[in-house]
């Protein structure tokens, strides 16, 4: 939709993560491994901290937050990767275009900062979060571990890659 905007979040705008970070983490407790008990004790110095350690992205319409996003170094073994987490769109804007437009800007900073993929880790179970990052060219690769949220069936995550430049049909093999 055009009417949705992306913009990256610096560390001046800590607060207004930190309000939608905390809204996120209320309104859907169970996909986060964070809880909103913990977040509200951090201070202005951890806020501002994490702000400088990824990237956060907003997704707005006029005045309204949307929808946010991280992107992160995904490991030292892995430098030329990034990696989306954190992925939340408010329920009023859901299937409207808003995760496609944050992980659409994910993808390009992660490009932008000379990255070759960005990974994506996915309940292996969530059927729809699978379809969702399969039809935006993430590929699942033989990376797994155990879900970090809790989950009632063992589930484990898989991690899925979006090669940023050349085939993006290929599974990235350095993952």
């Amino acid at each position: 939709m055009s009417d949705i905007s992306v913009r990256p979040l610096g560390e001046e705008d800590w607060q207004q993560y930190r309000d939608t970070r905390l809204t996120a983490l209320r309104e859907s407790p169970e996909a986060f491994v964070a809880t909103v008990a913990d977040e509200e004790a951090f201070d202005e110095d951890l806020w501002r901290q994490r702000m400088n350690r990824s990237a956060r992205l907003i997704a707005e319409r006029q005045d309204s937050q949307l929808g946010i996003v991280s992107v992160g170094r995904s490991s030292d073994d892995n430098p030329n990767t990034s990696e989306l987490f954190g992925l939340w769109v408010s329920p009023e804007a859901r299937g409207s275009g808003v995760a496609s437009a944050l992980v659409r800007a994910g993808a390009n900073l992660a490009r932008e900062q000379g990255q070759s993929q960005l990974a994506y880790w996915v309940g292996s179970d969530n059927g729809r979060a699978v379809a969702f990052a399969s039809g935006f060219g993430f590929r699942p690769t033989g990376k797994r571990r155990p879900m970090r949220v809790v989950s009632e069936n063992d589930e484990d995550e898989v991690a899925m890659v979006l090669a940023l430049g050349g085939d993006r049909g290929s599974v990235p093999t350095d993952f």
